[in-house]
């Protein structure tokens, strides 16, 4: 889970990862600053573009990949959802399916593109405002929520157009043609979208 350093300023991409250790009583040690942590505490981290490696303080596995889930767990149970329903019905349904290998790769440019954009239209808002207004204003958020409503939007599409199975309450199929078609026009939409983005 490294950082690039478009989204790391502090220039911590430059050291090398934290190692955690987690011990059976679930508690996490960060063998650098040789202190207990939490969750919250790694979820700070990787806000910082920190990054780090969690192993299993008894057998040495690498757990890093349960430890990232479980932060997102907890963030969502306090309310700060940011994966639509629809979105984690669908990411399950890849689950042993033939397209499994493909989604991780789609999921990590489009995560990429979508933390661009979202430096690209902060910047453009603190060079505009400057220091008068922070960006903490609620008005300077309208052009991230947007961006972000977009990126979803387009992200979810995209996985439906290979979705394996129907949605539980869609109606029944199209024929084929009519089906071609529809893909058709929904790559085309798509398309004109990333090009706007692009151009904004």
């Amino acid at each position: 889970m490294s950082q690039t350093k478009e989204t790391d300023p502090a220039g911590s991409g430059d050291k090398p990862p934290v190692v955690v250790k987690k011990y059976a009583n679930r508690r996490l040690y960060n063998t650098e600053s040789s202190s207990y942590i939490t969750l919250d505490s790694l979820a700070e981290m990787v806000r910082g573009g920190r990054d780090f490696v969690v192993y299993d303080a008894k057998t040495g596995e690498d757990i890093t990949r349960s430890v990232l889930t479980q932060i997102i767990v907890e963030e969502e149970a306090k309310g700060r959802a940011l994966l639509p329903t629809g979105f984690l019905r669908q990411l399950i349904g890849f689950y042993g399916d033939s397209m499994q290998g493909l989604v991780p790769n789609f999921l990590e440019q489009s995560l990429a593109n979508f933390g661009r954009q979202q430096e690209q239209v902060r910047q453009a808002v603190e060079k505009t405002m400057g220091s008068i207004f922070p960006f903490g204003n609620i008005s300077n958020l309208g052009n991230l929520e947007e961006v972000s409503r977009q990126n979803m939007a387009m992200m979810e599409r995209a996985m439906s157009l290979f979705t394996p199975f129907m949605p539980a309450e869609a109606p029944k199929p199209a024929a084929p043609q009519d089906e071609s078609e529809r893909l058709r026009a929904e790559i085309a939409r798509l398309s004109a979208e990333l090009a706007a983005l692009k151009k904004g």
